[in-house]
Protein backbone atom coordinates (compact mmCIF):
# COMPACT_ATOMS: atom_id res chain seq x y z
CA UNK A 1 0.00 0.00 0.00
CA UNK A 2 1.01 3.45 -1.06
CA UNK A 3 2.59 5.50 2.37
CA UNK A 4 -0.05 8.30 1.31
CA UNK A 5 -2.93 5.62 1.36
CA UNK A 6 -1.50 3.73 4.34
CA UNK A 7 -1.51 7.03 6.28
CA UNK A 8 -5.06 7.41 5.69
CA UNK A 9 -6.00 4.12 6.49
CA UNK A 10 -4.55 4.70 10.11
CA UNK A 11 -6.12 7.97 10.69
CA UNK A 12 -9.37 6.27 9.88
CA UNK A 13 -8.46 3.45 11.89
CA UNK A 14 -7.91 5.83 14.29
CA UNK A 15 -10.83 8.19 14.21
CA UNK A 16 -12.89 4.73 14.43
CA UNK A 17 -11.21 3.74 17.36
CA UNK A 18 -11.46 7.22 19.67
CA UNK A 19 -15.49 7.28 18.60
CA UNK A 20 -15.94 3.90 20.12
CA UNK A 21 -14.18 5.14 23.06
CA UNK A 22 -16.26 7.96 23.14
CA UNK A 23 -19.58 6.27 23.07
CA UNK A 24 -18.50 3.93 25.99
CA UNK A 25 -17.15 6.13 28.07
CA UNK A 26 -20.44 8.56 27.40
CA UNK A 27 -22.66 5.13 27.97
CA UNK A 28 -20.87 5.08 31.38
CA UNK A 29 -21.42 8.32 32.43
CA UNK A 30 -24.74 8.71 31.40
CA UNK A 31 -25.49 5.31 33.16
CA UNK A 32 -24.33 6.18 36.42
CA UNK A 33 -25.52 9.98 36.37
CA UNK A 34 -28.21 10.08 33.69
CA UNK A 35 -28.40 12.79 31.42
CA UNK A 36 -28.44 15.73 33.65
CA UNK A 37 -24.99 15.03 35.41
CA UNK A 38 -23.40 13.74 33.26
CA UNK A 39 -20.96 16.74 32.27
CA UNK A 40 -19.08 17.08 29.26
CA UNK A 41 -15.84 16.96 31.52
CA UNK A 42 -16.76 13.30 33.06
CA UNK A 43 -17.30 11.93 29.94
CA UNK A 44 -14.21 12.82 28.44
CA UNK A 45 -11.81 12.33 31.52
CA UNK A 46 -13.48 8.97 31.05
CA UNK A 47 -12.53 8.32 27.61
CA UNK A 48 -8.94 9.73 27.75
CA UNK A 49 -9.73 12.11 24.26
CA UNK A 50 -9.45 16.15 24.15
CA UNK A 51 -13.19 18.18 23.89
CA UNK A 52 -11.69 18.36 20.49
CA UNK A 53 -12.26 14.86 19.74
CA UNK A 54 -15.53 14.80 21.14
CA UNK A 55 -16.69 18.03 18.68
CA UNK A 56 -15.41 16.46 15.53
CA UNK A 57 -17.40 13.28 16.32
CA UNK A 58 -20.53 14.50 17.98
CA UNK A 59 -22.02 17.90 17.39
CA UNK A 60 -22.91 18.17 22.00
CA UNK A 61 -24.16 16.40 24.24
CA UNK A 62 -27.79 15.84 22.99
CA UNK A 63 -25.97 14.28 19.96
CA UNK A 64 -24.14 11.83 21.78
CA UNK A 65 -27.16 10.85 23.91
CA UNK A 66 -29.15 9.71 20.95
CA UNK A 67 -26.13 7.73 19.66
CA UNK A 68 -26.48 5.99 23.09
CA UNK A 69 -30.05 5.39 23.11
CA UNK A 70 -29.79 4.12 19.57
CA UNK A 71 -27.34 1.59 20.06
CA UNK A 72 -28.87 -0.73 21.65
CA UNK A 73 -29.65 -3.19 19.28
CA UNK A 74 -26.41 -3.54 17.78
CA UNK A 75 -25.09 -4.70 21.46
CA UNK A 76 -27.06 -7.71 21.36
CA UNK A 77 -28.57 -9.11 17.85
CA UNK A 78 -25.36 -9.59 16.08
CA UNK A 79 -24.58 -12.34 18.57
CA UNK A 80 -27.85 -14.22 17.96
CA UNK A 81 -27.25 -17.63 15.79
CA UNK A 82 -30.84 -18.61 16.22
CA UNK A 83 -33.34 -17.55 13.48
CA UNK A 84 -37.42 -17.62 13.46
CA UNK A 85 -39.34 -17.93 17.18
CA UNK A 86 -36.05 -19.39 18.64
CA UNK A 87 -34.34 -15.70 17.90
CA UNK A 88 -36.78 -13.67 19.40
CA UNK A 89 -36.49 -15.36 22.22
CA UNK A 90 -32.96 -15.59 22.68
CA UNK A 91 -32.64 -12.04 22.17
CA UNK A 92 -35.23 -11.28 24.80
CA UNK A 93 -33.41 -13.78 27.67
CA UNK A 94 -29.68 -12.22 26.31
CA UNK A 95 -31.47 -8.44 26.74
CA UNK A 96 -32.33 -9.79 30.31
CA UNK A 97 -29.05 -10.11 31.22
CA UNK A 98 -27.27 -7.54 29.47
CA UNK A 99 -29.49 -4.94 31.45
CA UNK A 100 -27.59 -5.99 34.56
CA UNK A 101 -23.94 -5.84 32.83
CA UNK A 102 -23.67 -3.41 29.56
CA UNK A 103 -23.12 -0.31 30.10
CA UNK A 104 -24.08 0.62 26.35
CA UNK A 105 -27.73 -1.12 26.61
CA UNK A 106 -28.33 0.08 30.50
CA UNK A 107 -27.48 4.06 29.73
CA UNK A 108 -29.72 3.75 26.34
CA UNK A 109 -32.25 2.38 28.05
CA UNK A 110 -32.25 5.27 30.58
CA UNK A 111 -31.66 7.63 28.52
CA UNK A 112 -34.91 6.61 26.27
CA UNK A 113 -36.53 6.79 29.76
CA UNK A 114 -35.30 10.27 30.35
CA UNK A 115 -35.22 11.84 26.94
CA UNK A 116 -37.98 14.75 27.79
CA UNK A 117 -35.97 15.97 30.08
CA UNK A 118 -33.07 17.45 27.62
CA UNK A 119 -35.80 18.12 24.71
CA UNK A 120 -36.78 15.21 22.98
CA UNK A 121 -39.40 12.54 22.07
CA UNK A 122 -37.70 10.23 19.97
CA UNK A 123 -39.30 6.70 19.54
CA UNK A 124 -36.25 5.60 17.52
CA UNK A 125 -35.27 2.97 19.80
CA UNK A 126 -39.03 1.74 20.38
CA UNK A 127 -39.55 1.21 17.25
CA UNK A 128 -36.44 -0.06 16.04
CA UNK A 129 -36.71 -2.61 18.60
CA UNK A 130 -40.55 -3.39 16.95
CA UNK A 131 -38.89 -3.83 12.97
CA UNK A 132 -36.47 -6.20 14.85
CA UNK A 133 -38.74 -8.45 16.18
CA UNK A 134 -40.86 -8.37 13.24
CA UNK A 135 -38.61 -9.80 11.02
CA UNK A 136 -38.05 -12.66 13.51
CA UNK A 137 -42.01 -13.58 13.49
CA UNK A 138 -41.89 -13.20 9.46
CA UNK A 139 -39.21 -15.47 9.52
CA UNK A 140 -41.44 -17.69 12.21
CA UNK A 141 -44.39 -17.56 9.99
CA UNK A 142 -42.16 -18.87 6.94
CA UNK A 143 -41.08 -22.03 9.29
CA UNK A 144 -44.30 -22.46 9.78
CA UNK A 145 -43.57 -21.52 13.37
CA UNK A 146 -47.12 -18.81 14.51
CA UNK A 147 -50.45 -20.17 14.55
CA UNK A 148 -52.74 -18.29 12.15
CA UNK A 149 -54.49 -15.40 14.06
CA UNK A 150 -50.91 -13.77 15.70
CA UNK A 151 -50.48 -10.09 13.88
CA UNK A 152 -47.06 -9.93 13.40
CA UNK A 153 -46.81 -5.87 13.64
CA UNK A 154 -49.10 -6.17 16.90
CA UNK A 155 -47.27 -9.02 18.23
CA UNK A 156 -43.57 -7.13 17.80
CA UNK A 157 -44.93 -3.91 19.22
CA UNK A 158 -46.53 -5.92 21.99
CA UNK A 159 -43.53 -7.57 22.83
CA UNK A 160 -41.51 -3.84 22.91
CA UNK A 161 -43.87 -2.64 25.41
CA UNK A 162 -44.23 -6.12 27.66
CA UNK A 163 -40.32 -5.72 27.78
CA UNK A 164 -40.19 -2.20 28.46
CA UNK A 165 -42.53 -1.86 31.38
CA UNK A 166 -41.02 -5.70 32.54
CA UNK A 167 -37.62 -4.22 32.89
CA UNK A 168 -38.73 -1.33 34.26
CA UNK A 169 -40.43 -3.29 37.21
CA UNK A 170 -37.64 -5.39 38.06
CA UNK A 171 -35.61 -2.30 38.51
CA UNK A 172 -37.15 -0.75 41.04
CA UNK A 173 -38.04 -4.41 42.84
CA UNK A 174 -34.62 -6.00 42.62
CA UNK A 175 -32.29 -3.92 40.22
CA UNK A 176 -32.82 -5.83 37.44
CA UNK A 177 -31.78 -9.27 39.29
CA UNK A 178 -34.96 -11.36 38.76
CA UNK A 179 -35.21 -9.89 34.82
CA UNK A 180 -33.80 -13.08 33.14
CA UNK A 181 -36.74 -14.97 35.66
CA UNK A 182 -39.08 -12.53 34.77
CA UNK A 183 -38.50 -12.70 30.55
CA UNK A 184 -38.56 -15.91 30.99
CA UNK A 185 -42.30 -16.18 32.37
CA UNK A 186 -43.09 -13.83 30.02
CA UNK A 187 -42.33 -16.47 27.08
CA UNK A 188 -44.36 -19.37 29.22
CA UNK A 189 -47.66 -17.02 29.32
CA UNK A 190 -46.89 -15.63 25.68
CA UNK A 191 -45.55 -18.95 23.26
CA UNK A 192 -48.62 -21.05 23.88
CA UNK A 193 -50.63 -18.58 22.35
CA UNK A 194 -48.93 -17.74 19.70
CA UNK A 195 -46.85 -20.50 18.60
CA UNK A 196 -47.50 -23.91 16.83
CA UNK A 197 -48.12 -26.96 18.63
CA UNK A 198 -44.22 -28.55 16.58
CA UNK A 199 -42.98 -25.40 17.38
CA UNK A 200 -43.94 -24.80 21.22
CA UNK A 201 -41.78 -28.43 21.44
CA UNK A 202 -38.69 -27.46 20.35
CA UNK A 203 -38.50 -23.88 21.43
CA UNK A 204 -35.63 -23.56 24.40
CA UNK A 205 -36.99 -21.16 26.99
CA UNK A 206 -35.23 -21.00 30.10
CA UNK A 207 -33.25 -19.36 32.73
CA UNK A 208 -30.08 -21.77 31.71
CA UNK A 209 -29.99 -20.80 28.67
CA UNK A 210 -30.57 -16.93 29.14
CA UNK A 211 -27.26 -17.74 31.24
CA UNK A 212 -25.51 -19.57 28.64
CA UNK A 213 -26.76 -17.30 25.88
CA UNK A 214 -25.44 -14.30 27.69
CA UNK A 215 -22.11 -16.09 28.74
CA UNK A 216 -21.08 -17.07 25.12
CA UNK A 217 -21.87 -12.90 24.41
CA UNK A 218 -19.82 -11.31 27.24
CA UNK A 219 -16.86 -14.55 27.17
CA UNK A 220 -14.56 -11.14 26.06
CA UNK A 221 -15.34 -9.17 28.53
CA UNK A 222 -15.67 -11.72 32.05
CA UNK A 223 -13.16 -9.98 33.40
CA UNK A 224 -15.29 -7.11 33.75
CA UNK A 225 -17.68 -8.66 36.19
CA UNK A 226 -21.36 -8.18 36.67
CA UNK A 227 -22.95 -4.94 38.15
CA UNK A 228 -26.51 -5.37 39.80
Amino acid sequence: MPPAKQERALKQERAIHTREQLLKAAAEVFDEYGYAGAGISKILQRAGVTAGALYFHFKNKQNLAVEVMNAQRGTIEPHVPSTGLQRLVDITLIWSHSLQADPVLRAGVRLTGEQATFGLADATPYTVWARSFEECLVAAREQGELREHVRLDELAQFIVGACTGMQEYAQVVSRRADLPHRTVSMWHLLLPGIATGPALDRIENSEERALSLWTSVSAPDKGEGTRS
